[in-house]
């Protein structure tokens, strides 16, 4: 993979994570795979490749990339509104966690003990799907800025699908980093859109 495809991986997952979140909020389901592909990703620490914090492959970030696409083309018709917002609130927030080290310290220790709680229940078992939200409402939520999620109140209100969508975040905000760390920059968004767009045809037909 190209450097600029690793990052678009990365991007793509911040989209899935923002297209999930929107989903759950919507119609108060989620495939079981991308909630696990994306809570996986919180917990891999040492990759060997950017395909590896997402299981080794990119095939649970599709519809990430279609909403990246759908954002970089700026089709009215297509574009994925909500998705969009948040994906960028969540690059937003990546930078303001960037300059908290004592925040970093507290989420790779909290994330230490999830660790141990997916050996014992599984990825997405409710407990760890909690305590990720958790993490996410201790931390990330003490921001002034905040990601407001839009969608259905019979949604919404349950406690399980809130704590999904915190997770979800979280997750996105993981990948966030993720691209800044591969050279991604919110420039590029708005410079490179051709080039980004070249890519991401590829990596969809593949």
């Amino acid at each position: 993979m190209s450097p600029l495809q690793e990052q678009l991986v990365a991007l793509g997952a911040v989209f899935e994570a923002a297209v999930l979140a929107d989903k759950i909020a919507r119609t108060g389901q989620v495939s079981e795979a991308s909630m696990g592909c994306m809570l996986g990703s919180l917990l891999v620490r040492d990759p060997k490749s950017t395909l590896d914090v997402y299981g080794g492959d990119d095939l649970n970030l599709r519809d990430g990339y279609r909403a990246l696409i759908s954002s970089l083309e700026r089709n009215p018709s297509a574009l994925q509104r909500e998705p969009l917002r948040y994906a960028l609130a969540m690059v937003g927030l990546e930078r303001q966690l960037d300059k908290r080290g004592d925040m970093l310290q507290v989420m790779g220790s909290r994330l230490d003990q999830i660790q141990q709680q997916v050996e014992h229940f599984g990825l997405v078992h409710d407990n760890v799907i909690a305590a990720c939200g958790g993490l996410y409402q201790d931390t990330i939520s003490t921001f002034r800025q905040r990601i407001q999620v839009h969608g259905d109140m019979r949604f919404l209100q349950q406690p399980n699908n809130a704590a999904k969508i915190r997770a979800l975040l979280l997750a996105g905000i993981r990948s966030a980093r993720l691209w800044r760390q591969l050279g991604g920059h919110r420039w590029q968004l708005v410079f490179s859109r051709s080039k980004l767009l070249k890519e991401l045809y590829e990596l969809t037909r593949n």
